[in-house]
């Protein structure tokens, strides 16, 4: 048996220390794409949640987006929702911001608390599928239950 990664021990102490009941599964392949984690886990693309972090280009601030795995963000939208700006931030950045790689980002167990905002189309779905801190590690969890364990504003992303 593998020893469990830090990154996934601190998704499921955060889920706990919320309330939130998850099992972290680990897949057979990388579950990088959203594409790739669908495949993984038997479930469609849409109900795959993609951990997106952003960044202000005015102050720098590092924004979570909770998109569905069958959309792509309108960067413009979420400029207005935001309130500036933003850009797609280099690998070092998510790090720093979230405490977590590019590829393994978690709604849950970030090093700081970020303002998150979840795509409403992923309440379509009557569960959806999260990474847990690592390409390979994911858990599955009702929407509105991540909603409330992250604090996310609701709106559209498209």
């Amino acid at each position: 048996m593998t020893e469990k990664p830090d990154a996934v021990a601190r998704v499921e102490a955060d889920a706990e220390a919320k309330g939130l009941k998850i099992a972290v599964v680990e897949t057979a392949k990388s579950a990088r794409s959203a594409e790739e984690a669908a495949k993984a886990v038997g479930a469609s693309v849409g109900q795959i949640v993609k951990s997106l972090v952003f960044k202000g280009t005015a102050t720098g601030q590092a924004y979570l987006l909770l998109v569905s795995g069958a959309n792509r963000v309108d960067e413009a939208s979420m400029a207005t929702h935001f309130g500036e700006a933003l850009e797609r931030p280099d690998a070092d950045f998510v790090r720093q911001a979230t405490g977590f790689a590019i590829g393994g980002v978690s709604p849950l167990g970030a090093s700081r608390k970020l303002a998150t905002l979840m795509d409403e189309d992923l309440f379509q779905h009557a569960t959806v599928w999260a990474a847990a801190g690592t390409p390979r590690h994911v858990f599955e969890v009702v929407p509105l239950q991540l909603r409330s364990a992250t604090g996310a504003t609701v709106g559209r992303v498209t």
